[in-house]
């Protein structure tokens, strides 16, 4: 920089034959410096990348995106409430049972019929819907909802929000919807489908 003034100095004293070519050096002058405090060492591209698909059965809620603050809470509790039923067995005690429902990109549906009812309570989801690894053990990956037709005229009121689009089943004679809180769903959390899940 000393440099720099130094040469303008001397433009003023008639070194150089124009007061342009001094400003055209000073500007240059300045240009250079700015860059010398500028320079920063490149970042490997791959350095801070966040996988947007959640990889662990902790962060799968915060995958999902669009839901409002409400909604994300009340799957968060319905996670909590059916952390307990991750074990089968608990399912089973509790008087869950088997449907004999096996869907492809769903998994098996265990049914507490008891629940079956008018109400929507997101803590007590009317099933639980499992996967069976290669293992032979079970996994679950999400809960569904289920209130009878001859109930509820209209789609019950469900989740807040306007997201969670309730099937009206006339096979099963239910009004049906998954919140797939165990099993994170490319789709969205109340797609009634899966990709992810594959029946074994």
């Amino acid at each position: 920089m000393k440099k720099i003034i130094s040469s303008v100095i001397r433009c003023n004293g008639q070194s150089f034959a124009t007061p342009f070519l001094c400003c055209l050096l000073f500007v240059i002058g300045l240009s250079v410096t700015g860059c010398k405090k500028e320079m920063r060492i490149p970042i490997e591209s791959n350095t801070n990348v966040i996988d947007e698909t959640p990889t662990t059965e902790s962060n799968i809620l915060s995958g999902y995106t669009g839901l409002s603050p409400q909604t994300m809470w009340e799957l968060q509790q319905a996670r909590a409430a059916t952390a307990r039923y991750r074990n089968i067995e608990n399912a089973r005690n509790d008087g869950y049972s088997d449907i004999n429902v096996v869907v492809q990109e769903m998994g098996h549906h265990y049914m507490k019929s008891s629940l079956a009812d008018a109400e929507f309570d997101y803590r007590n989801p009317e099933i639980l819907v499992y996967n069976r690894e290669e293992d032979g053990s079970f996994k679950l990956v999400a809960v569904e909802y289920a209130v009878p037709l001859s109930l509820s005229a209209n789609a019950p009121a469900g989740f807040s929000g306007s997201q969670d689009v309730w099937d009206g089943n006339t096979f099963f004679q239910l009004w049906l919807l998954h919140a797939w809180v165990w099993e994170f769903n490319p789709e969205g959390v109340f797609n009634p489908t899966n990709p992810s899940v594959h029946v074994h």
